[in-house]
This record gives structure tokens, sequence and C-alpha cells, in this order.
């Protein structure tokens, strides 16, 4: 059974569904792509598995367990963990503090496991790899850099489940490639991850299967080849008819 899983979720906005009864599964120890163009409806998929934003209809399952009608912050505590397509860090505070504080907060979630903020968040850094920036402030570094720090503060909180929103942007191929790697890392341990990206080659490496939305349907769902050679995702992507 999937770890995070959503069922028929529907989500509309005036008489315009950007939602239409999706579901999806993302196992553990895998990455989960969830593509589609510009305005497909996937960070609205993101608000709903998240909480930030209510479905009219649907449920969303963490390990079995009904989440649909659960606060942010209780599903924070669950084990979900995201990071936004709008960055949202503490910009005049350093690296190493952005990281820091994020295990500070799950420390007063009185899960009964608490961290070493210092000495986690300095294993965070050595493992996304911002050893060189840590002591730099937030407004200081590249958005490719901050992506990552988003990525360790969002690790800070020990998540089961980890929803990135277009990570590689703002990225060089360098900084990609590392990127990739580092995903390939985390679900060898057991994360599932959900990736929203619009770096194609960064989806068809690292992810196992892919959902396909496109105004707010799921028009696909299979493994890198399968997508790759899919003539709707063709069609959504390049506006070519189906069958050319």
């Amino acid at each position: 059974m999937a770890l995070l899983e959503t069922h028929d979720i529907l989500v509309a906005f005036g008489g315009n569904r950007a939602l239409d009864e999706i579901s999806l599964e993302v196992e553990a120890g895998k990455v989960t792509g969830l593509i589609g163009p510009n305005g497909a409806g996937k960070t609205t998929m993101f608000n709903v598995v998240t909480g930030l934003l209510a479905p009219g209809a649907g449920k969303v399952q963490l390990d079995g367990k009904d989440i649909t009608k659960l606060p942010p912050h209780k599903r924070a505590q669950l084990g979900l963990a995201r990071t936004f397509q709008r960055l949202e860090l503490f910009t005049s505070l350093t690296v190493r503090d952005n990281i820091r504080v994020a295990g500070e907060i799950r420390n007063h979630w009185g899960l009964g496991d608490n961290l070493d903020a210092s000495v986690e968040a300095e294993r965070v850094i050595e493992l996304v790899g911002l050893q060189e920036v840590a002591d730099r402030e937030v407004s200081e570094i590249p958005t490719g850099t901050a992506r990552v720090v988003e990525l360790g503060r969002a690790l800070m909180t020990k998540p089961r489940v980890l929803l990135l929103d277009e990570p590689a942007s703002g990225q060089t191929e360098q900084e990609t490639r590392a990127f990739g790697s580092l995903l390939r890392r985390l679900v060898e341990d057991g994360l599932a991850i959900c990736l929203v990206e619009h770096d194609m080659a960064l989806v068809m490496e690292v992810c196992e299967v892919i959902h396909v939305l496109d105004y707010g349907r799921m028009i696909a769902v299979g493994s890198p080849e399968e997508i790759r050679s899919n003539q709707a995702v063709i069609e959504a992507y390049l506006g070519a008819p189906a069958g050319l």
C-alpha cells in the first residue's frame, strides 16, 4: 500500500474544476513525479495534501489514516513536509539558522523524540551539501542554492513524505544533477518523495512512476518510458495533435 494516497480529489473555483477527481499514490522508497503544463493543478494538489486547501470532495490518506480534515500542523506532525514553488525562507538568517529553526519547531510538537537541533542541523547541512554556504545569509546566496536550503529545512522535521514543488527552478545543470543524486539517496533510506518539476530530464531520471495532470485532469500514469511515448502527454506539452 502507498504511504500517501489521494482518492477522487475535487477542487473547483467558481465553475472551473482545478482538480477533477484526482487519485494519486506515493510509495515509500520511491520518487513519484507529478507533472503537467502551467496551470494543470499540481500546486493545488500539494495544497490539498498538506491541508492548505480543503477539497470539495475526495480523501487524503497517510499510511492508511484519513487526514482529509486535519489542519496543516497536524499533518506535519504525522510526517508530511513540503517545499514551495515560491521560496519560503527566512532571508535575514543564515543557511544554518534556517535549517536549525525547523528542528526547534519540531521539538515543540511534543512527539517525545526531541532533537539536538544544532547537531541535527549540521548533519542535514552535510547531507544536502551546504557546508560552504552555511554561515551566509540566505539573501546572499543564489536561488538554486536557496532551493536546497528549503529542502534541508524540510528534512529537519524528519518527514515520512516529502512534497517538492519545482525544486530545480533556478539551478544550474550541475546543481540539478547533484540534486537528482541527493533525491535518490533520500529514497534509499525509505523516504517517500512526490516531485513537481518542469525539468523533464530530472523527472525522467529520478522518478519511478509519473502522474500527468492537464487542466485538472489526470491524463496519464506510468513509468518514464511510458510517459515519454504517451500521445496525450505529448499533446498537452507540445500542442501537437494526438497520434503524431
